[in-house]
């Protein structure tokens, strides 16, 4: 990778599901050190794109390279050992291991992992625990844990994996108030770490809190890029998916009364 040049680029991503385009020419990029939001409806091709990125699904079209190189053709294992690492949105703990055991797959799975000894792998993992706050339950069955524990391990299982790109598909969905303020802290820690986040999450606040930059799918497409602010603002982002009652009540747009005034 070369000065200035973004750690991520995708070109005209495109992927086709029979005659059905789920992703459609999308383009974007993702620096260094960055947090970019990717958002939209459902059924928009968010997780889509992340399974182009992260190698579960090729492209019918386009290219996806990472720190400057093509990833075309590479496996997901081979992605993941080349410093990209996601969640996914149903999480799924290795059943019938500890959640020390789950995050020590991740630390032998990921950049580095082969090197490893399981002794090393085991240490790694201790280290990503603690910084998730789940040392305590290290000796626990992973399916002893509760949403929010579940989440963390997911995020763990991921963090173990050494990535430099992190891809968080819904990672706080089915967390409530305190604990969707204890994740986004999470996050920021783990980026305060030198990660590279790229996050997929319909809590707008965790959007507005956490990105620097915002990229909107609407039918596989991309209908807007930018700052939270000016996207969120945007009469094509609102009529696709904040709809006219957010955007309202949040003074993006003048309130029925105020439009006669």
């Amino acid at each position: 990778m070369t000065l200035g040049e973004p750690l991520l680029r995708v070109t005209d991503a495109t992927r086709f599901y029979g005659g059905v385009a789920a992703v459609a020419g999308v383009s974007f990029a993702v620096q260094p050190g960055e947090i970019l939001g990717l958002i939209g409806p459902n059924g928009a091709g968010k997780t889509t794109l992340v399974n182009l990125i992260s190698g579960l699904a090729s492209p019918s079209r386009g290219q996806i390279a990472f720190q400057g190189r093509s990833l075309a053709g590479l496996p997901a294992h081979a992605i993941g050992r080349a410093g990209i690492a996601r969640t996914f949105q149903v999480v799924r703990p290795f059943q019938g291991l500890t959640v020390r055991e789950n995050v020590a797959v991740g630390a032998m799975y990921g950049r580095g992992g082969a090197a490893r000894t399981a002794a090393q792998a085991f240490a790694h993992a201790d280290g990503v625990l603690a910084l998730v706050d789940l040392a305590a339950r290290a000796a626990d069955p992973a399916e002893s844990l509760p949403i929010a524990g579940r989440k963390r391990l997911e995020l763990a299982k991921a963090l173990a994996m050494d990535p430099t790109l992190l891809l968080l598909d819904e990672a706080l969905a089915g967390l409530r108030g305190s604990e969707i303020d204890e994740a986004m802290a999470l996050i920021r820690r783990i980026h305060a770490t030198g990660v590279t986040i790229l996050i997929i999450e319909h809590v707008m606040k965790v959007i507005q809190g956490l990105c620097s930059r915002v990229v909107v799918l609407d039918y596989g497409r991309k209908i807007a890029d930018g700052a939270p602010a000016v996207v969120m603002a945007d009469p094509a982002v609102i009529q696709a998916y904040l709809g006219q009652r957010y955007a309202r009540a949040h003074g993006l747009l003048p309130t029925p009364d105020a439009a006669h005034d």
